[in-house]
Order: C-alpha cells, then sequence, then structure tokens
C-alpha cells in the first residue's frame, strides 16, 4: 500500500466526519474559529486513533467491532440527528436564530466515535499489509495521515456547513439533523 493509497483511505474513511462536520457547521453557522477547529480536530484524532486500537486489538477485537459498528453508529447519528430535528421543529428550534444550542463536547464525543469505529477494522487490515511487507510506511504513521486527511477534509466540511447554515438559517439545522439520521441510516444498510 503506497503513501498515495493511505491517503486515499484516509479520505474514504473521513467522508462520514466531513458530513457530520458540514451538519454541524450548518446548525451553528456563527460558531468562531476555535470551535470550529476543535471539531475537525476531534474527527481527526479518532480517526487516527482507530485504526491503531484496531491494529493492535488485532482480529478477535476487528472482529466484534465489525459485527456492532453500523448498529452502533446508527443509534448514535439517529439519537443525534433526530434530536437536532425535533429541537429545530419545536417553537423553541423554530427561534433557532436567536437561540442556537452549542455542540457539547459529550456530542462532540459521540459524533467522533460514531463516524470512526469502522476504522478499526481499518488497523487489522493495516497489520495484514505490514505483516506481507506491502505498506509503505509503519502503521503509527498511516494512522497520522489518515488523522490528518480527516481533519483537512472536516474543517473544510465545517467551513462550508457554515456558509450554508448562515443562508439558510433555521432550515439548516433541519437539513443537518436529517444528515446525521441518513448517515446512521446509511452505515446500517452497508451493514446488510
Amino acid at each position: 500500500m503506497s503513501i498515495f493509497d493511505i491517503f486515499l483511505l484516509g479520505a474514504a474513511l473521513s467522508m462520514d466526519a466531513a458530513a457530520v462536520g458540514m451538519a454541524n457547521g450548518m446548525a451553528e453557522p456563527k460558531m468562531g474559529v476555535k470551535k470550529t477547529l476543535l471539531i475537525a480536530l476531534f474527527f481527526g484524532v479518532f480517526q487516527a486513533l482507530m485504526p491503531l486500537i484496531g491494529y493492535w486489538g488485532s482480529s478477535v477485537f476487528s472482529a466484534l467491532v465489525s459485527r456492532i459498528a453500523p448498529y452502533l453508529s446508527f443509534i448514535l447519528l439517529g439519537f443525534l440527528g433526530g434530536k437536532m430535528l425535533f429541537d429545530a421543529m419545536t417553537e423553541e428550534g423554530s427561534r433557532c436564530l436567536q437561540k442556537r444550542r452549542s455542540l457539547g463536547i459529550g456530542t462532540l464525543t459521540a459524533q467522533a466515535v460514531a463516524t470512526s469505529i469502522d476504522a478499526l477494522a481499518v488497523g487489522v487490515s493495516l497489520m495484514a499489509q505490514e505483516a506481507a511487507g506491502a505498506l509503505a510506511l509503519s502503521v503509527p504513521p498511516c494512522t497520522l495521515i489518515i488523522g490528518l486527511t480527516t481533519f483537512v477534509l472536516s474543517l473544510a466540511a465545517v467551513q462550508v456547513g457554515k456558509l450554508v447554515g448562515d443562508k439558510f438559517s433555521c432550515g439548516a439545522q433541519k437539513l443537518g439533523g436529517l444528515v446525521l439520521v441518513l448517515i446512521g441510516i446509511k452505515l446500517l444498510f452497508e451493514a446488510f
């Protein structure tokens, strides 16, 4: 696996995180630079750590995660997206321009776990590539590339989400919630 392949792997793994980051940006278009960077950092760090955990946990851990990851992701993203939709549709949510709820660390952590848990299995794949001598770099630098790729793509996605959310106001919160629910459903269907 070449370095270019590792960047492609990082881009592929980061798509769910980028979509969730965009939803976060749409739901809170006035968020500051620190929070924007924090979101991208959370997604990047979790996307880098999960393959490392999978690599160190080997195939026993990966088999379990492969079975439950889609369901866990569906539950987490479905709950978070459903809550965003509910908040946007309630009377309080209809005044979302005046009283937007801020994204908390707990919610951000749940999003990062939900969008990166499938990367645990990638760690086992990296271990197999390394054992076959087909890996251009050792596993830790590979996971660093995956994390940095996720960070950059998530950062860009949050920025795009902020632009869209600012233009479409309260409707963007509904769209963001719907995106989270749809990503959860997509992950569930991919399991079958």
